[in-house]
């Protein structure tokens, strides 16, 4: 059950909200000033607050002030509720981090469905979205909810696009985030000795080029389709204008996309410095699970030559790896496809 605080200095209009949200099913919390409200928040930590802005001892300022200094309050919905309608005191309010206001007098469907957008949304941020495409696919769908991306998929088009075609190119720049909605794509960079080099392999569920839009610089790799691929084009300034709106949103979003790009970096780490059986495990292990994000075991259908640049080795070397593991009972090869029998096995090659 969901709790909020009440914070209001005016008896009747406190205990009149207090039995509304009691009603509604909230467990509620009052306090008659803002000194009073703060010392209840940090005990009780309730789920929302709302609190008066013109108060004795405290005002409703000096208690989002303090709300939102405490780590253990800071995440806490904060809506303040006040007469006052000028765009000066509802700006100030916004910019020192409230999340909304109810003017006085209001009615209960609007007291309440404030609330409920509120908690709602606070769900949606207290989320944790894993660096994969079930977390991204997650993250979309939150989104959509909270009314950010507005049905992506009527709104944008998309567009299929052949193996082997390219979706972008390094140096040039966004116009565009891409979101996978089926297929396969490979994000390369060719180094100075003229070779190309993997560093991600993408699938259904991921964004592409997401770096590139949000820190609005140019790409550092290029894209190419390794199966046919639908993409969903979402125009670059209407996904940074989504975000820069709602900071909080942002936050979910870069925090999932920075612990993506933190596992890929420890990829190459150990790519870099594992021995050649550490690496081709490292890689059909995280292969595996890009592959079956389902509950259908697929199999790794990737060409040699893709593999050994993902894993960082000559193709010859791989093939001779792959050998030895499908002696040791760890891989299957059927028609050129790498089926992993024991991922527990692979996993204890890495560490």
């Amino acid at each position: 059950m969901k709790s909020i605080l009440v914070i209001d200095d005016n008896a009747d209009l406190r205990d009149n909200t207090a039995e509304i949200l009691t009603l509604a099913g909230y467990t509620t919390f009052v306090a008659e000033d803002g000194k009073k409200g703060v010392d209840l928040a940090i005990k009780e930590k309730p789920d929302l607050i709302i609190c008066d802005i013109m108060m004795p001892v405290l005002d409703g300022y000096g208690v989002l002030h303090l709300i939102r200094r405490n780590a253990e309050t800071s995440h806490i919905p904060f809506l303040f509720l006040t007469a006052k309608s000028e765009r000066a005191d509802f700006r100030k309010g916004m910019e020192m981090g409230a999340d909304d206001y109810l003017t006085k007098p209001f009615d209960d469907i609007e007291l309440l469905n404030a609330i409920e957008v509120r908690l709602k949304r606070e769900d949606i941020y207290r989320s944790r979205y894993a660096p994969n495409g079930e977390g991204v696919s997650r993250f979309v769908k939150d989104a959509k909810e909270n009314g950010r991306f507005l049905s992506l998929s009527e709104k944008y088009s998309s567009e299929t696009i052949a193996k082997k075609q390219v979706i972008y190119q390094e140096g040039r720049h966004p116009r565009y985030l891409y979101y996978i909605l089926s297929g396969k794509v490979k994000c390369s960079k060719i180094n100075e000795d003229g070779k190309e080099y993997i560093t991600d392999i993408l699938v259904t569920g991921d964004f592409i080029g997401f770096t590139a839009v949000v820190e609005e610089k140019a790409y550092e790799d290029t894209a190419t389709v390794l199966e046919d691929a639908e993409l969903l084009l979402i125009p670059r300034e209407d996904f940074v204008s989504m975000i820069k709106e709602d900071m909080r949103l942002a936050t979910s979003f870069i925090s999932m996309m920075s612990q993506s790009m933190k596992e890929k970096e420890e990829r190459l780490v150990n790519l870099a410095y594992g021995s050649l059986r550490k690496r081709v495990a490292l890689g059909l292990v995280e292969l595996h699970k890009k592959y079956n994000t389902g509950t259908e075991i697929n199999p790794i259908d990737i060409s040699r030559d893709d593999l050994a640049r993902y894993i960082g080795t000559a193709t010859e070397s791989l093939i001779r790896t792959l050998s030895d593991f499908k002696s040791e009972g760890h891989i299957e090869i059927k028609q050129g496809k790498v089926y992993v029998l024991h991922v527990t096995a692979l996993q204890n090659l890495i560490a």
